[in-house]
């Protein structure tokens, strides 16, 4: 490990295959569809460290789901999903019988954004919607793509989806801000080809590091000591403090209400942060830009939020998250960018048992294997 950021993925794939416009390419995913028909797409992002534009030449989607949860019907020509988003669309094949590009491309919401714009043709990945009867060698239709830096495509469609009304947890029991940062920390001995100091994340200033001695989960079980730490902070440290490593967590009691303001500040460089939270779906009561205020709150949806596991909280703003802890264990809540998690940037929710049975942490199994 040099410590260092990744490398660009030079190439991006639609079920594992380029498309046409690479030149190596010599396969391309093809999609065989009947006029008149409703087709349900499953958009995965699967990439490890890139926001994805997804669109498909002369159709609309209209979304039903995110992250496998249900949402209101949103009509909109363009998909946009961070690592690890999921989006469930319907496409309802009414064009002129034809071809018609399937494209994904890039989404670069580094600060300041990227120089590349959408002719870049090499970073885009094509399948085809092809009509059944339409010749396989026709060419097929181009969709427009946004520029590949283009955050307010990408906000709305974000700020345009809807969940279906639900019943969102009230009172907060737990009210947390977590702060996304990135800095430096001195070079970890793994580390040869570092020199003096590696790039590092945090979570409200602490950089997190996995234990060595057993996982947490056995930890928590066993109540061993030494492996974790319960002191994550609340809140956002005073300017100035310096960033530490550490394997700290956040005692979570069985059944609270817990909510989280997640801030993304405007730094050199920024960029959207995929948060991802295991073992939960949240509901994601706002998001804005800037700094989030205690005034925002009168913004909460309330009535009909959008429930997932990964936000992609903007560079330079906020997101409001809320979930209810019923769920024992210890949860890892990350940075879904690939190259952030050893890098530090996530924390752990050490959620107690409630009083049943069915709401405890079961032993580990006879055949755990022993590291």
């Amino acid at each position: 490990m040099a410590g260092q950021l990744p490398s660009h993925s030079d190439a991006f794939t639609i079920n594992g295959l380029t498309g046409q416009l690479y030149q190596c390419a010599n396969e391309t995913f093809t999609a065989v569809v009947q006029p008149n028909t409703t087709v349900l797409l499953r958009v995965i992002n699967a990439a490890l460290n890139t926001h994805l534009f997804f669109k498909v030449a002369g159709h609309n989607f209209t979304v039903v789901a995110v992250d496998a949860c249900y949402t209101a019907n949103y009509t909109t020509d363009t998909l946009v999903l961070a690592p690890g988003n999921t989006v469930d669309a319907l496409v309802y094949t009414a064009a002129a019988p034809g071809s018609y590009y399937m494209a994904v491309e890039p989404h670069h919401t580094l600060s300041p954004a990227a120089t590349t714009d959408a002719s870049d043709s090499g970073s885009l990945a094509t399948g085809i919607l092809l009509y059944n009867g339409t010749s396989a060698t026709a060419t097929p239709a181009m969709p427009a793509m946004p520029n590949n830096s283009d955050s307010t495509a990408a906000n709305d469609f974000y700020s345009g989806l809807r969940g279906v009304p639900a019943a969102v947890p009230s009172p907060v029991d737990v009210n947390m801000t977590i702060q996304l940062g990135l800095g430096q920390l001195p070079c970890d001995a793994a580390q040869t080809n570092c020199s003096v100091n590696a790039f590092a994340a945090a979570m409200n200033g602490v950089s997190f590091r996995l234990p060595t001695q057993m996982s947490l989960l056995e930890a928590q079980f066993g109540n061993a000591s030494g492996v974790y730490t319960a002191d994550f902070p609340d809140g956002v440290p005073p300017n100035g403090t310096a960033m530490v490593e550490g394997t700290k967590v956040r005692s979570l009691p069985y059944n609270s209400t817990v909510e989280v303001v997640l801030q993304n500040p405007m730094a050199f460089p920024s960029e959207s942060h995929p948060i991802h939270l295991h073992g939960f779906n949240f509901f994601v009561l706002a998001q804005g830009l800037g700094t989030f205020a205690p005034g925002n709150a009168s913004a909460y949806n309330l009535v009909d939020p959008v429930a997932r596991n990964t936000i992609a909280v903007p560079a330079g703003g906020w997101a409001v998250i809320r979930f209810v802890a019923n769920n024992p264990g210890m949860w890892f809540f990350h940075c879904h960018l690939d190259a952030h998690v050893p890098m530090g940037l996530g924390m752990v929710f050490a959620v107690g048992n409630g009083t049943t049975a069915d709401s405890m942490l079961p032993p580990p199994p006879a055949d755990l294997p022993v590291c």
